[in-house]
């Protein structure tokens, strides 16, 4: 079941990759940086998560593979979880609505922790359009929640 789990999360975090770039492709909307986020997850780990913009942080050697590997750690975390909230029982007969639930609520970490940690603000507060940013995470977190069910489906 773990490795469900896991494979639930990773299939998500694929699905909003494709999407991003979907989104890039169709409608020019940047990709996530993970760069900034490799960077933001060293700066946390020395002890300073919140940032007033992570690009006065000076570049790291190797911080968009970080940045690539902490998106899909938690993603996999997050598959984990889901697994452990909804029990093997929703694995046999498994329901969109209830992982679409999980997946819409995991965008409280970004909102809350990565988003001012980045110096961004809570819920993109500090950004050009802060709105539209919170409904492209709220489409982003429901095409993740769909790989997740996908990957449920298939097993």
């Amino acid at each position: 079941m773990l490795g469900i789990g896991v494979l639930m999360g990773v299939a998500g975090t694929v699905a909003m990759d494709v999407w991003a770039i979907l989104l890039e492709r169709f409608f020019g909307i940047a990709r996530p940086n993970w760069g900034a986020v490799g960077r933001w997850v060293v700066e946390a780990s020395r002890g300073r998560v919140f940032h007033d913009s992570i690009g006065d942080v000076a570049e790291l050697p190797g911080e968009a593979r970080i940045g690539w590997a902490f998106h899909y750690l938690v993603g996999a975390i997050y598959g984990l979880a889901f697994i452990a909230l909804a029990g093997a029982d929703w694995l046999n007969a498994p329901t969109f609505p209830a992982v679409w639930v999980f997946s819409l609520l995991t965008i409280g970490f970004g909102w809350f922790l990565l988003q001012p940690g980045l110096g961004l603000g809570w819920a993109a507060s500090k950004t050009d359009a802060p709105w539209r940013a919170r409904g492209l995470g709220l489409l982003a977190h429901t095409v993740f929640g769909l790989g997740m069910w996908g990957v449920a489906l298939a097993v």
